[in-house]
């Protein structure tokens, strides 16, 4: 069987035929009130962005589509002038 593993864990993952409710983890710009990313806040893109100097994903970070643009956008734009280092090594 090709998905022998993946069967077990969904398996592991149900107890007594039911799933548990996911929850979902909130926007954390929205719960923190940002309408607008500067480039200039270095303290907030920090967080979005991994120790190997990547730009987090959607998935991970948890925000919408728009504000993925502004932050790639912001982010790209603090590395070209220096505010944020390329990577954190």
């Amino acid at each position: 069987m090709r998905n022998s593993s993946w069967a077990a864990a969904r398996s592991a993952s149900v107890e007594d035929g039911r799933r548990k409710p996911v929850k979902s983890r909130p926007n954390p710009l929205d719960q923190a009130g940002i309408t607008y990313i500067d480039y200039k806040d270095t303290d907030l893109l920090r967080k979005f962005i991994s120790d190997r100097g990547e730009i987090r994903s959607r998935r991970v970070t948890r925000v919408t589509a728009q504000q993925q643009r502004m932050l790639s956008r912001a982010i790209k734009n603090a590395w070209e002038m220096a505010l944020l280092p390329y990577s954190s090594r």
